[in-house]
């Protein structure tokens, strides 16, 4: 069973999804209300329980001072690029893009922000253990730490949003949403 609750804090705000089984700790731990349920159940042999697809925190998560740090991650790095190839310039998917360090690892390049942009697999394999000068190859744009993560942040990357969660979601179209679907199993 593959389910996910969305998250929102204590003014509705979405913040983000957990799995069926987070969700359901943090309504026994009382830190959570369920806002929506979905069709699923889980039964034990005393009780069964509605699975979640959408809860609430009771407590109120200031969300500024969260904002102002963003995880270094893959995923990150690809909405900080746009999908975009940072030497090509041709947008993609995910799934057809690599990282590749501007100062390779070889020449002492570190795993930060500033060294790692989204390259499709070509360009990255142009450019292999060389610098962008050596490969005679041009960034689009320098890397850097962003202070904020664009809105499509929200979506986490994944593929379908549930219909109970497009209430608290800005999404304009089924296909601008990127969240599990909780109505769907493995």
């Amino acid at each position: 069973m593959s389910t996910y609750a969305l998250v929102l804090n204590a003014s509705f705000e979405p913040i983000h999804f957990v799995s069926w089984q987070r969700a359901i700790q943090l309504l026994f731990q009382g830190k959570a209300e369920v806002v929506e349920e979905s069709e699923r159940e889980i039964r034990t042999v005393k009780f069964a329980i509605k699975v979640p697809s959408v809860l609430r925190l009771l407590s109120y998560i200031p969300l500024s001072k969260k904002r102002q740090i963003v995880r270094f991650s893959r995923e990150n790095i690809f909405l900080r690029d746009n999908y975009q190839c940072q030497y090509c310039g041709k947008k993609m998917g995910k799934q057809h893009l690599t990282l590749d360090h501007v100062s390779p690892v070889v020449q002492g390049g570190k795993k930060s922000w500033e060294n790692i942009v989204s390259s499709c697999k070509q360009c990255n394999q142009k450019k292999g253990g060389r610098t962008p000068q050596e490969a005679h190859m041009k960034l689009i744009r320098k890397p850097t730490q962003p202070t904020w993560l664009p809105r499509s942040a929200l979506y986490f990357g994944v593929t379908v949003s549930p219909e109970k969660w497009k209430t608290y979601l800005l999404i304009k179209s089924p296909n601008d949403a990127t969240l599990p679907d909780p109505d769907e199993s493995d």
